[in-house]
């Protein structure tokens, strides 16, 4: 069984609450529980969320060894991290890069990712939808 993990970064442990106009009115432990019950007979899926940096890292680190996938929604640090664009280089696991709404279709600042370079793929635009259409390409 494939062991899958999406990992959220900051503000993103707001959705459901946050602009719900852009991002949606429920929550991702509620969308989070509908998924992995939907895939549970061919996923063993996990969730990780922080607003910190460090923490994203270490995550990406402790996972990216032994895991067949990463799915990445890194938020604002998409656009500014550095550190988290060399973890992704520096670990074997593929990172797909997700993201809810177009980024291309907002501020010209969001247009750029550092990740990108270093990531299997990007969706972007589907709503929550990024999320199940990144958890199949890993299928």
């Amino acid at each position: 069984m494939k062991k899958i993990i999406i990992i959220n970064g900051p503000n993103l442990n707001l959705l459901g609450k946050r602009e719900p106009d852009v991002y949606g009115d429920i929550s991702f432990s509620e969308f989070f529980d509908d998924i992995r019950e939907v895939y549970s007979d061919e996923i063993q899926l996990s969730y990780y969320q922080s607003n910190i940096e460090g923490e994203l890292i270490d995550k990406i680190q402790e996972v990216g060894f032994t895991y067949h996938g990463i799915i990445l929604n890194a938020g604002g640090y998409t656009h500014t991290s550095v550190a988290l664009r060399d973890a992704i280089a520096a670990v074997k696991t593929p990172v797909v890069e997700v993201h809810i709404t177009n980024v291309f279709a907002r501020e010209e600042f969001r247009h750029t990712s550092l990740i990108s370079p270093v990531c299997k793929g990007i969706i972007s635009g589907f709503g929550l939808e990024s999320y199940v259409l990144a958890l199949d390409s890993f299928l």
